[in-house]
């Protein structure tokens, strides 16, 4: 029999589709695998096991469950066969309906009966077995048969129904069917609901609460499953169910806090709460310093499990802005190295304090006008030419021209009442007048003033010009006409002796109803920025809900400045990336360029080499039209990576010098099953005793895809870390990476749990235990019941079980410290082992793998297809550690197949490295 060996090139490119597996033909088949679990992806080629968790702290928030409702209406018509079929999350669930029997009471009836006679009524017979005789009537006490209440029974000679009945006992259902579950309607809505509760109630992967009405609620007791959440009703009008919800929203969300290289924070933002963790500058252990759920002005925080996912954030020195379309800018302020708080974003005033240095927005149809009944005062009437105002509006500022109003009631849908600032005054461009020899007429430029013929205005400051004297300027003054937006002609009280351009400084005052007003683009009624960075020295916010597409800049170096002033250089900025549809800014991520991530597309703003972005040269270039969903786009390698808006496909943003733009290139092409619906990316440069870089992407289902990329050598590849619990969310420090995850302790209830991936763990939900004799008190880890695993130094004990707070490994060894905690599994599974030969490759063709070829480096632990590496000999020193193995080791199969494959596990959580491996192939 010929044999071939075939070098499988030490899986770097990580966990592909299982659509490649007969791709044979390209060029990363040998060098990938169809299973890459619990391990990282070496740059150099080759696997190293992921390392365990050590638990750090355990949060009191209670696991978000996933569950589904089932309401009863119309009990008495659910017809038999009807079925709600739902599932476990593991298993599909039927719940039939089946015929019902029942023992009747009947209140009365009338008629001429016997003891013993024969009541007959619906599809069977019913007899009595006793009568008495009460006022001519008999009171027949109990029948048996098949009945609905209020059914005409007949009997004797005459017939008599049911006008008092009540269910006095019910036969049981019919004995569950593999997955399929019996239920009866009876008497109610209610009943029934009970019906159906006993029946689900007694699914394994069920807890269902006893129904107060004719509601059931169905508790999924697999919380590491989002799959499988449609629940199907066959009668949607009698029995509505509602699909399951629940057990995918982000209760903590970790994001760091650097402040210098040893003043380290991680910040659990959770719902109306912040946690904030430090890194201690001394030590590097990780404790819970402060916890808040208030800002400095006693309201509560306005953070929801709802909207944590969509949160972004920017920090700068001591300050994070947290920003959401549904509140104000958060600013979370560290105070001291130990304490900090959290207040609202407030815009500076201006320095004349008569205004705030705020974004504006023209947010009503461009004829549409606002009349104020005076220039100053308050309690003035604001009156709009269309509809407009709605009780929202109180609280917001308008600015009619330069001046602001302060809505403080809203009447109507036109008419408001406000308070003027200052008085409604506006400072024209210098020398905005220009004289003509010998006519009192004179031209203003005032730009973009929205004044009509006849309109009155009031001019001061004013100088004299062309002959002219000032006060022949100043006072009040009549629109004669308007040439265009930015021009109108007013007669003065002389005429001017020369033509000529000036007057200074001037002042225009009018309340006349004009086209030329704003509101401030920030408020509970227009939304709030969704997206926040810091580039080139400004702050900057995007994507509000009235104005999805708005970009805006702070003033340079000024952070809570927003005046656009005149345009320059320093002068905040007003964007809008406006591409004829409606473009949601969810992430402004500053690069090279500040680039700007939609729910349609991709953009940028481009830096300049010699100068900065300003008002004056800032422009918005559409690239690419994916969209972004709401995971944080971060850089990596060189790109940033975002989340495509379907969370089923990754990209990288990057600069293409080929293409002169930005490319967006899907880098999760050979491993889209490793991505299902991303919630948060963290990213590590060269850490965890390993040079390499990986992006963690936390996917809803608990799952964590990691990629790691080489780009000068042209290799990436993707794997997947699972627990026994769920990955809940992900923050990386430097070298260090947390994690919250979602555990059982062993009490039934999932616990969230924050956690650090330490090298030096084996296990998850793992710590180091000090006992004695081999008896380890572990009551304030794990609940008793919980199932754990030991690892004593190079040597795992195996699994025990919690009793009495304790876990007792003294029948293998009566050690004083170990490592307890949870195992997980380890898997790495090569595509079909396949070859070229003369024809061909063996393809389809079957074929044995006789032997398997190792290179392993540091391993405590490793089985090939079930067949384990031997570490210790019957002459070894079983009193002293194992020594890791390094080298190549040998591993003999049996076995034919079309298919084969060669399998890595672990029979024991111990170190694992794989270098690569080869394979002997029988034909």
């Amino acid at each position: 029999m010929p044999r071939i060996r075939v070098p499988l090139a030490n899986f770097q490119f990580g966990e592909v589709s299982p659509s490649l597996t007969s791709r044979t033909d390209t060029k990363i088949y040998n060098a990938a695998a169809k299973k890459v679990e619990n391990f990282f992806l070496r740059n150099e080629g080759g696997l190293l096991r992921r390392f365990g968790t050590e638990r750090i702290y355990e949060f009191d928030t209670t696991v978000d469950p996933t569950t589904c409702t089932i309401t009863v209406s119309d009990y008495a018509n659910i017809a038999t066969g009807s079925t709600i079929v739902l599932n476990t999350g593991d298993t599909e669930i039927t719940l039939e309906f089946e015929l019902a029997t029942f023992d009747i009471g009947i209140g009365s009836i009338s008629g001429t009966y016997t003891v013993g006679e024969t009541v007959t009524g619906g599809t069977s017979s019913a007899t009595g077995v006793y009568i008495s005789n009460t006022s001519s009537k008999m009171v027949l006490q109990t029948i048996s048969g098949t009945f609905q209440s209020g059914e005409t029974l007949t009997g004797g000679t005459s017939s008599a129904t049911s006008t008092s009945s009540s269910v006095l006992t019910s036969t049981s259902p019919s004995s569950a069917v593999d997955n399929k579950h019996f239920v009866r309607a009876n008497l109610s809505n209610n009943t029934t609901a009970d019906n159906i509760y006993t029946a689900l109630n007694a699914v394994s992967g069920f807890t269902v609460a006893n129904p107060a009405a004719a509601v059931v609620t169905v508790k999924r007791d697999n919380y590491n499953s989002v799959d499988n959440l449609t629940v199907t009703s066959s009668d949607t009008t009698r029995l509505t169910a509602t699909n399951f919800t629940g057990g995918t929203k982000r209760q903590h969300r970790l994001v760091p806090f650097i402040f210098s290289d040893d003043e380290r924070y991680i910040i659990s933002l959770e719902d109306a709460k912040i946690r904030i963790f430090q890194i201690s500058p001394t030590t590097g252990a990780v404790s819970l310093i402060q916890t808040i759920t208030a800002d400095t002005s006693s309201a509560a925080l306005p953070f929801s499990d709802d909207i944590l996912e969509e949160l972004t954030y920017a920090q700068s020195g001591d300050i994070m802005f947290i920003a959401h379309q549904t509140f104000m800018v958060r600013q979370l302020v560290r105070t001291s190295l130990t304490t900090f708080e959290v207040s609202t974003f407030n815009f500076d005033t201006r320095i004349d304090q008569f205004g705030i240095n705020q974004p504006y927005y023209s947010f009503h149809p461009t004829d549409v006008t606002l009349d104020v009944n005076a220039t100053s005062g308050t309690g003035k009437t604001l009156t709009t030419s269309a509809a407009y105002f709605n009780a929202a509006h109180v609280g917001t500022r308008l600015r009619y021209h330069k001046s602001e109003i302060l809505i403080t009631a809203v009447a109507s849908s036109t008419s408001a009442t406000g308070n003027i600032i200052d008085s409604l005054t506006a400072r024209l461009a210098a020398d905005a007048i220009e004289t003509t020899d010998g006519v009192a007429d004179v031209e203003v430029t005032f730009a973009l003033h929205g004044l009509k013929v006849n309109d009155s205005i009031t001019i001061s400051n004013a100088g004299g010009v062309g002959g002219i004297a000032a006060n022949q300027i100043n006072g009040t003054r009549t629109i004669q006409e308007v040439i265009d937006e930015n021009v109108f002609v007013v007669t003065c009280g002389a005429n001017a002796n020369a033509s000529s351009v000036g007057g200074g400084s001037i002042k225009i005052t009018t309340h006349a109803p004009t086209t030329q007003w704003e509101e401030q683009s920030y408020s509970s009624y227009r939304g709030f920025p969704a997206a926040v960075t810091f580039h080139e020295n400004r702050l900057w916010f995007a994507g509000t809900i009235a104005q999805p597409d708005g970009i805006w800049a702070s003033q340079s170096a000024s952070y809570f400045n927003f005046d656009v002033g005149d345009g320059a250089d320093n002068d905040a900025l007003d964007l809008t990336a406006s591409i004829g549809e409606i473009n949601t800014i969810r992430h402004i991520v500053s690069n090279r360029d500040l680039q700007i991530f939609s729910s349609t597309s991709e953009f940028y703003i481009p830096a300049f080499t010699e100068k900065p972005i300003t008002p004056t040269n800032a422009q918005i270039k559409r690239q690419t039209p994916y969209g972004s969903n709401f995971v944080r786009p971060q850089s990596f390698d060189g790109a940033t990576l975002f989340v495509q808006k379907t969370g089923s496909v990754i990209r990288e943003y990057i600069y293409s010098d080929a293409e002169g733009a930005y490319v967006s290139t899907g880098i999760s092409t050979l491993s889209p099953h490793l991505i299902t619906d991303p919630v948060q990316m963290g990213i590590l440069s060269g850490a965890i005793n390993r040079p390499e870089s990986y992006a963690f992407l936390v996917n809803r289902n608990g799952k964590i895809a990691i990629f790691t990329s080489n780009r000068s050598e042209e290799r990436a590849g993707w794997s997947e870390f699972t627990t026994q619990g769920k990955f809940h969310s992900v923050c990386v420090i430097d070298d260090r990476v947390f994690f919250v995850m979602q555990h059982d302790k062993g009490s039934g209830t999932q616990k969230f749990i924050f956690s650090e991936m330490d090298s030096e763990y084996n296990l998850d939900f793992s710590d180091k235990f000090t006992g004695t004799a081999g008896v380890f008190g572990v009551s304030s880890h794990f609940a008793n019941g919980a199932v754990v695993d030991v690892v004593n130094g190079t040597d795992y004990l195996g699994s025990f079980t919690v009793a009495g707070g304790n876990v007792d490994v003294s029948a293998v060894q009566k050690i004083t410290s170990a490592e307890i905690g949870y195992s997980f599994n380890v898997e790495a599974e090569t595509l079909p082992v396949d070859a070229q030969v003369v024809g061909g490759p063996l393809t389809g063709q079957p074929r044995a793998i006789n032997r398997v070829i190792l290179d392993l480096n540091s391993t405590l632990s490793v089985s090939v297809n079930g067949t384990a590496l031997v570490i210790r000999q019957v002459n070894s020193d079983f009193s002293t550690a194992r020594v890791p193995v390094t080298g190549k080791e040998e591993f003999r199969l049996l076995g034919y197949s079309t298919d084969p494959t060669v399998k890595i596990t672990q029979i024991s959580p111990l170190a694992l490295q794989i270098n690569g491996l080869v394979a002997e192939v029988a034909f």
